[in-house]
């Protein structure tokens, strides 16, 4: 039985910021406002000078199990996850096997019942010959179904049209893509090949990786899902071409087609790489300064909805390789939100625009239920962090199982200090509660 009251906090919703109390009572949100002594027992947190936030829902992370746990596990980067203030997830198909059986699916939802500190939900992965599958997904409590549009980690590229138009007419749920046109880059490729053999920089990656490739087949997408009124979500935006795709005009919750960015398209640039190297080689790549300015653009004025991490760790070994076998992607989910509160300080977005793109806007975006705001008889997902309070990213304070971050060597000016996952404090300055387990996320369908 949890009772907590949260005093004098600085309240980021919806919009707003506003000095009050909170009660948790059990895993809800009780109450909103002035809160007198409880006579039962009850743990009172001063939050005086601190700003308390909803949970952040992260809808793109690669948390690598089962079939790939040296990278990471559910567990482990689940706790990397609250520790950053990230209070659910929702994590890809590409494992070994493929989640691409309704079989699979149920075996890494039982995984998640037994190991992950926050809340969670796993898409049903796709192939050019899985659609029976498909079909049998339960929208209540799935969050979606994911569709490689361009070869990433793993082997679950769907190229082959008559697939496509099967999918996107049929299914009735989320569809979200990895957009990227596969002969595009394997033409590039070929080209980078000939002319430096093995050791192709990792500069070329978003020349190999194009704006074109990209492009491309984010229209496409977008063709298919008017063609059939289908619910697409675009993931990971790396160009400003793709940016003037999206609309703002309607309310996020009547939008047929949304949009997703990352955080390391919205903070590195292809300046990066010289410093960087391969442990900021992503897909899509990270692209040029005038890419990330257009992408922030598109975040404040909403034709991006979302922020998300596209979570995707590998060990450093693998990350040592040369650019053919190198792979791509890296861990986030601990910083992301003490990057994008960095970002508050550039001054580019806002603390409640960042509140919204992070919480607000996934719950609403997937259809979420009761989670992603504070509001009373909501679940308490609820995250404290000091604005005020500056740390060193190094190499010992991460808590991802590979071990490494690209944000090494960073000075953040915000700290996470507690994290509540359905009213239980499951992290705090650094400290976990190891036997917790999150919830299945459910939807409002």
């Amino acid at each position: 039985m949890v009772n907590t009251i949260i005093r004098n906090a600085t309240i980021v919703n919806e919009g707003k910021s506003f000095v009050s109390d909170l009660w948790i009572k059990d895993n809800r949100i009780e109450r909103i406002g002035n809160i007198p002594d409880l006579q039962s027992e009850v743990e009172e947190i001063d939050a005086t000078g601190l700003h308390l936030l909803p949970g952040c829902i992260d809808d793109q992370v690669h948390f690598r199990e089962p079939g790939l746990t040296h990278k990471g596990t559910i567990h482990s980067e689940s706790r990397a996850a609250v520790a950053g203030g990230i209070t659910s997830f929702m994590e890809m198909p590409n494992t070994n096997p493929p989640a691409v059986t309704q079989q699979l699916l149920a075996e890494k939802y039982a995984i998640g019942a037994l190991n992950s500190m926050a809340n969670y939900s796993f898409f049903m992965g796709t192939s050019n010959t899985n659609l029976d599958e498909l079909l049998r997904t339960d929208p209540s409590n799935v969050c979606g179904v994911k569709i490689f549009m361009g070869s990433s980690t793993g082997d679950m590229l769907v190229d082959d049209h008559n697939a496509l138009e099967q999918i996107f007419s049929n299914i009735n749920l989320l569809i979200a893509t990895h957009c990227e046109v596969e002969g595009i880059v394997k033409r590039n490729y070929a080209e980078a090949r000939e002319r430096f053999g093995d050791n192709i920089p990792v500069a070329q990656h978003p020349i190999i990786r194009s704006r074109e490739a990209c492009y491309e087949s984010s229209s496409f997408a977008i063709s298919l899902a008017k063609k059939h009124n289908t619910r697409l979500h675009i993931l990971h935006i790396s160009t400003a071409e793709e940016t003037a795709l999206f609309g703002n005009t309607l309310p996020l919750a009547q939008k047929r087609i949304t949009a997703e960015a990352c955080v390391h398209h919205l903070w590195f640039s292809d300046e990066d790489y010289a410093e960087k190297g391969f442990l900021i080689k992503w897909n899509p790549a990270i692209k040029t300064s005038t890419d990330r300015a257009a992408i922030r653009t598109a975040i404040v004025d909403d034709r991006i909805d979302i922020i998300a991490t596209d979570h995707a760790p590998h060990t450093l070994e693998e990350k040592s390789n040369l650019y053919p076998t190198c792979p791509s992607g890296g861990p986030l989910v601990q910083h992301a939100l003490v990057a994008m509160l960095e970002q508050v300080k550039v001054g580019w977005i806002s603390l409640e625009k960042v509140v919204e793109k992070m919480a607000h806007a996934p719950a609403i975006c997937f259809q979420v239920a009761n989670r992603g705001f504070i509001r009373e008889g909501y679940f308490a997902d609820l995250v404290l962090v000091d604005l005020n309070k500056s740390w060193l990213a190094t190499r010992n304070n991460n808590f991802y199982k590979c071990g490494w971050s690209p944000f090494e060597g960073t000075t953040f000016s915000s700290t996470v200090k507690s994290t509540f996952v359905n009213g239980t404090k499951v992290y705090h300055n650094g400290s976990f509660n190891e036997s917790y387990r999150g919830e299945r996320l459910l939807f409002n369908r």
